[in-house]
């Protein structure tokens, strides 16, 4: 028998994809997770080869994505509740990390050399309504 993948979602980082494997297991879903092995070797390259990728069989797409549906896709404050954009008011901000001032780049820079995990990195948030960046306070 053949099985035929699709992939459902992508994430930057492996430990998020491996949150939602478990909650589409959990569901009975076969998940394979794409890319995630070389992402944990070297995570700057995340974004240049296409994230992690989460595949499910093609049978179970739809299931994927209603379980997908239910799980916030968006920001949240620490006590669980959805941030809102200072500039439209949406709910749609997502988290992210940037190389903006020169901490930043230097950081990067020197890790990208001497092949090491960053230490310093700079978080921000984007309204994906607005595209407005803005950090809390």
């Amino acid at each position: 028998m053949h099985n035929s993948f699709k992939i459902v979602a992508t994430f930057q980082y492996p430990a998020e994809a491996q949150i939602v494997k478990s909650r589409l297991e959990a569901e009975g879903i076969n998940v394979i997770l794409n890319n995630e092995h070389t992402i944990n070797t070297d995570p700057l390259i995340s974004t240049a080869i296409g994230g992690v990728q989460l595949m499910v069989n093609v049978e179970d797409g739809v299931k994927a994505k209603e379980v997908l549906d239910d799980i916030s896709k968006y920001s949240l404050d620490d006590s669980g509740r959805a941030i809102h954009c200072p500039n439209c008011n949406s709910k749609k901000v997502a988290y992210y990390t940037t190389i903006t001032d020169f901490k930043s780049f230097i950081y990067f820079f020197v890790g990208f050399i001497f092949s090491v995990l960053p230490m310093y990195t700079k978080y921000s948030y984007r309204c994906e309504n607005c595209k407005h960046k803005f950090n809390l306070k």
